[in-house]
């Protein structure tokens, strides 16, 4: 609990790696009951494992600057601080950036087409469901703080 008796945490709908796996598993499901390979065969499979190692890097590298941030990765514990190193400089949500690109890789490599389609209402719970009540609870922890660098750094890219 914070000062003014509210919990210290952003509220968030579900777990985000939770939204994309469902999403993910939604996706093989169409697949296996509508059959929408796309077939980019190798190329698609290469393109789709380096969007992945893409994905993988990013989230190493946020979760990097969690560590020496000293506030937790995890959206529903406090937040300690307000990150603007390392991925931080160019998104304010690079694990969530990560976590598409890790689906839409997915996708690729498999020629998965319904698995890539569904990246599109994962995000859109992301932004409303996760992304929004984060912003709102940045807010009101920090600020002037929050504001200065929500104002400096895009949401996405």
């Amino acid at each position: 609990m914070n000062k003014t008796g509210e919990k210290d945490i952003a509220g968030v709908i579900a777990p985000p790696p939770l939204i994309f796996l469902a999403a993910v598993l939604v996706g093989l499901g169409l697949e296996w009951a509508l059959r929408a390979d796309i077939g980019l065969g190798r190329i698609g499979l290469a393109v789709g494992l380096l969007t992945v190692a893409e994905a993988v890097a990013i989230a190493l590298w946020a979760r990097r600057q969690f560590i020496k941030g000293g506030t937790s990765i995890r959206p529903d514990m406090p937040s300690e601080a307000i990150l603007t190193t390392g991925p931080f400089r160019f998104t304010r949500n690079p694990l969530y950036l990560s976590l598409a690109s890790l689906q839409i890789g997915i996708g690729i490599a498999a020629s998965m087409a319904w698995v890539i389609v569904l990246a599109i209402p994962a995000l859109a719970v992301i932004r409303y469901g996760v992304i929004a009540r984060e912003e709102r609870y940045l807010e009101r922890k920090f600020g002037e703080t929050y504001l200065d660098y929500k104002n400096s750094v895009r949401r996405w890219l």
